[in-house]
């Protein structure tokens, strides 16, 4: 490389550079280490991680043993919902999800003879497959006798989506002619659903590490170092998912597609901010001539702080999910965290020792550069470099740029209002094809929409007959039936006469009418909605439902479940831990702020910074989603999760600036301080937050509406983060409000040097 060599020892200490000062002081006194344990220390290190990673690897193809995507495992105990999908197999005798085969004429016309017959054949070759418990329904006429359905249980306890899979086939292969022909239900949304998520062990992991390669050779411009820091990443992520993997095994976590997909880019993008971090600091101590064991005992001591504060904090706010009701937040929560740890570990023992045995080769063919911190003498003058260039603009127009930046940000936050987070339908939650969805929209042409997904009620065989009254005036409500043991599909149809239940026999004439399953003293109706059970309208009719249960029966005497009151109970459950945990979240990070920084001024400065940040990425990523990607709306615990890591790992950056710049105050003085912060950690916060927002950007690629609208608001935010917070409106806001930033601390009473660069 071109350029003036760099200093030795002795003429930095000639030229009364503080910082070399520290370095000479440091070298005067590292302890003498022997050569077997400057080797032997790191070489045992990097085993550990090595046998660590080796064992935690083949686990990558074992999440589906452990993992669940069945919404009502996630919602909270509390939740009617909840309890009614527990009980549901005392009524139907079996843990079952049903799948919907939808079948109806290509021309309109009515189902001939033939195809009824054909259609009957489908029914019981179906009904052979392994995971289908029982026997299939015999097809079911549309009143326009164009469509029929067929109901086929499928066994939940096995792979629901293999098993569909194979009905669709079967399906495919032997529907009559001049028939079309769908699968779709409950079973067959499940299973969507699932192959959405496939790409997570293989697509996701290959998109989301060749972009931070990519992004850290162009960095480092070096073949070797990228490597190493990867290395950090997947060996972190693989020790991290084999806890992870035994702790859902034995049930103290619950483990499914979306959490383990958040994980997966999580553990990544944290550890190569952490990594990044420690190869600053080593790159530094290297390019001024530290030896390999010297250089980083440095880097661990001016790394260590910084990386386990901001491993602490994004894990205190990811804890704060621990107080939500439902389930999937509160997996996510500790099942992150780990991630996070790991993270952290690996940054601070394996990639020290991977660097410790490579030393300066790390960094071939382009050795590291003395002085990459120091800014120019005179801050008037013109300055070679982004970062110095930075720093003198920041200096001779703190103000302005502080007060723009924030007005603009503060525009952005208007969009905001645009965001419909109050719940997607289960239909749109896959993104490009989905056959359960198509077979949905076929079933609604033909049949009540709500067909194949009821809404359940557990009542009292007593108050059985007060039930079903209040369900045959419900608005919204098609039929009524209730579940009999000995009645062909498990169901019968039910009325009320004289204020007593009566069961409607199902077959030849004379066939005695079934009697209600009970179980426990409460039998289960089954109610089916006129609308698709995903609709906005049977919402209203399931909202309604329960509120005229509770008014003629009395709170808890009717519990009302299903797919509908699942996605009620899960949205509802959302907002409200949406507004309990945001709050918690600022405040247990401010408190981690104030004790890193010893300051109270600082740590609400950058709070409010990160709020705002916030707001201006949602506000912003509101308005893509509506007009340019045209998302159906979002659910709620999105802003949640977007507000998480974005002002935990948005902290993150926070850190590594001031805790830089603190340093470098009680040296320099505040301002100064400040300006050298700027500069010291301008190119490793930058690089950082490419890669955390080409990791977050990865999860783009699995067909999933949730992971998609997380990945654009991480993504986005980290980049505003990156390039307009941390870079301009932290540094601007702090150099003019000077030392008063670290009030309450004796920095901000006494400032070494007081002076405005840019007076």
């Amino acid at each position: 490389m071109s350029g003036s060599p760099a200093p030795t020892p002795s003429r930095r200490r000639a030229s009364g550079d503080p910082a070399s000062s520290r370095g000479d002081r440091r070298r005067r006194s590292a302890p003498t280490v022997s050569r077997w344990l400057r080797i032997g220390i790191p070489s045992l290190l990097v085993l550990l991680w090595v046998v660590g990673g080796s064992i935690g690897g083949p686990f990558f193809g074992k999440v589906d043993q452990v993992a669940t995507n069945d919404q009502s495992s996630f919602l909270p105990q509390s939740a009617d919902a909840t309890e009614v999908s527990e009980r549901l197999t005392d009524f139907t005798g079996g843990d079952t999800i049903p799948a919907l085969v939808v079948a109806a004429t290509d021309d309109g016309s009515a189902l001939t003879d033939a195809q009824l017959s054909a259609l009957q054949t489908l029914a019981t070759q179906v009904a052979s497959i392994d995971g289908v418990a029982g026997e299939a329904s015999v097809p079911l006429v549309s009143d326009d006798a164009t469509a029929a359905q067929i109901f086929v249980p499928i066994d939940s306890s096995g792979e629901v989506r293999e098993v569909v899979e194979q009905v669709r086939e079967r399906v495919s292969a032997d529907v009559p002619a001049g028939v079309e022909a769908w699968v779709t239900g409950p079973a067959g949304f499940t299973a969507d659903l699932v192959k959405g998520f496939l790409g997570i062990d293989g697509l996701l992991l290959i998109v989301a590490l060749g972009a931070v390669f990519v992004i850290l050779v162009v960095v480092y411009r070096s073949p070797l170092l990228p490597l190493l820091v990867l290395l950090t990443s997947v060996f972190a992520l693989c020790v991290a998912l084999l806890t992870v993997w035994w702790l859902a095994f034995a049930g103290i976590v619950v483990l499914n597609g979306q959490v383990q997909g958040i994980l997966f880019i999580l553990v990544i993008g944290a550890a190569t901010d952490y990594a990044l971090l420690y190869v600053a600091r080593f790159r530094e101590a290297i390019g001024e001539g530290e030896k390999r064991w010297d250089a980083t005992i440095r880097a661990w001591k001016g790394a260590v702080e910084p990386i386990l504060a901001s491993g602490g904090t994004v894990i205190a706010g990811l804890l704060c999910l621990l107080l939500s009701d439902l389930a999937t937040n509160r997996a996510l929560g500790p099942i992150a965290s780990i991630g996070i740890a790991f993270a952290v570990l690996s940054a601070l023992t394996f990639l020290p020792a991977l660097l410790a045995l490579c030393g300066r080769a790390a960094f071939w063919p382009f050795l590291p550069k003395p002085g990459a911190a120091a800014l120019p003498a005179d801050l008037t003058a013109p300055a070679k470099g982004v970062w110095p260039r930075q720093a003198r603009f920041v200096a001779r127009r703190a103000r302005p740029v502080w007060i723009v930046c924030t007005l603009v940000l503060l525009a952005a936050c208007v969009g905001v209002t645009q965001l419909r987070a109050d719940g997607v339908p289960a239909s749109d939650l896959v993104l490009g094809a989905s056959e359960a969805r198509d077979g949905q929209a076929a079933l609604a042409e033909h049949f009540p929409g709500g067909s194949g997904s009821p809404a359940y009620v557990l009542v009292l065989e007593g108050r059985a007959a007060d039930a079903v009254t209040v369900l045959e005036r419900t608005a919204g409500i098609d039929s009524v039936g209730v579940l009999a043991a000995d009645a062909p599909g498990g169901q019968a149809p039910v009325s009320v006469s004289d204020g007593v239940l009566q069961t409607t026999a199902l077959g030849a004439p004379g066939t005695p009418a079934p009697a209600p399953t009970v179980s426990d003293g409460d039998v289960l109706l089954a109610a089916t909605l006129s609308d698709t059970a995903d609709s906005p309208a049977a919402d209203d009719t399931v909202r309604s439902l329960r509120a005229e249960l509770t008014a003629e029966l009395g709170e808890g005497t009717a519990l009302v479940g299903g797919v509908t009151a699942t996605d009620i109970d899960s949205v509802d459950t959302s907002i409200r831990d949406r507004t309990l945990i945001i709050p918690i979240v600022l405040v247990v990070i401010l408190l981690i702020l104030m004790a890193l920084l010893r300051s109270i001024v600082a740590p609400l400065i950058l709070i409010g910074t990160v709020i705002v940040s916030f707001g201006a990425a949602l506000g912003v990523s509101a308005l893509v989603f509506d007009g340019v990607f045209g998302f159906p709306g979002a659910d709620p615990s999105v802003p949640l999760y977007g507000f998480v890591f974005l002002v935990a790992l948005g902290v993150d950056y926070n850190i590594f600036l001031m805790s830089r710049v603190r340093e470098e105050s009680l040296v320099h003085g505040t301002r100064p301080g400040i300006l050298r912060g700027l500069v010291a950690t301008g190119g490793v916060i930058t690089s950082a937050g490419l890669v955390l927002a080409a990791t977050f950007a990865a999860l783009g690629v699995i067909p999933i509406l949730f992971l998609a609208q997380i990945a654009f608001i991480v993504a986005f935010g980290v980049l505003l983060d990156t390039f307009v917070v941390r870079s301009l409106l932290v540094p601007a806001l702090a150099y003019d409000l000077g030392r008063r930033i670290w009030w309450p601390s004796k920095l901000g009473r006494a400032d070494v040097d007081a002076r405005r660069l840019d007076a």
